[in-house]
């Protein structure tokens, strides 16, 4: 069985960027799945720290109003993988789920990690690179023209035991099943 993972959509990185197309293609994807009655589950990350834009009382650590009314199940981590210290694995288990599609934010961290510790768990994983999206850029790696959503979704592609796809390709392959 497949499900979705929706990784930290909350406000306190939402509202760091103009992130309307990878929550339009998010929103999207959500939908493909409560169509076809499959598990979409919703990550929320929070900090202890209060300066985080996701300390965990904050209103920056809620979900954003765009997706959080898909959420019908939500699993708070502290890490950038879904996996660590969360019931995400005995969850998916319980569901029967072997197959995990991965979106959300921030691509070349929890999006990232989630999908090698899945992959690392036995799962086979989707990853939609372009339903990810990240408030880090160029600059904060001082790597002039580094685009981190196609370098991550490179990598995992290259590692040839993730499938990386965009959002057109998840529709062509998935989306008419």
């Amino acid at each position: 069985m497949k499900a979705l993972l929706v990784i930290d959509v909350q406000n306190g990185i939402v509202n760091h960027g103009d992130f309307t197309d990878e929550l339009s293609r998010m929103e999207c994807i959500i939908k493909d799945f409560k169509a076809k009655h499959l598990p979409v589950i919703f990550m929320r990350h929070f900090d202890d720290i209060e300066e985080s834009p996701l300390y965990k009382n904050s209103t920056g650590s809620e979900l954003h109003d765009s997706l959080k009314g898909y959420a019908d199940q939500v699993i708070e981590k502290k890490t950038p993988s879904s996996f660590f210290n969360t019931d995400l694995a005995k969850e998916l288990k319980k569901l029967g789920v072997n197959h995990l599609f991965i979106t959300g934010f921030n691509t070349e961290f929890c999006c990232m990690f989630t999908a090698i510790s899945a992959f690392d768990r036995g799962f086979e994983v989707t990853f939609i690179e372009n339903a990810t999206g990240t408030t880090n850029d160029e600059d904060t790696y001082e790597m002039k023209g580094l685009d981190i959503r196609d370098f991550v979704g490179t990598v995992l592609h290259w590692s040839d035991v993730i499938e990386v796809l965009d959002f057109d390709e998840y529709l062509e392959e998935y989306k008419a099943e």
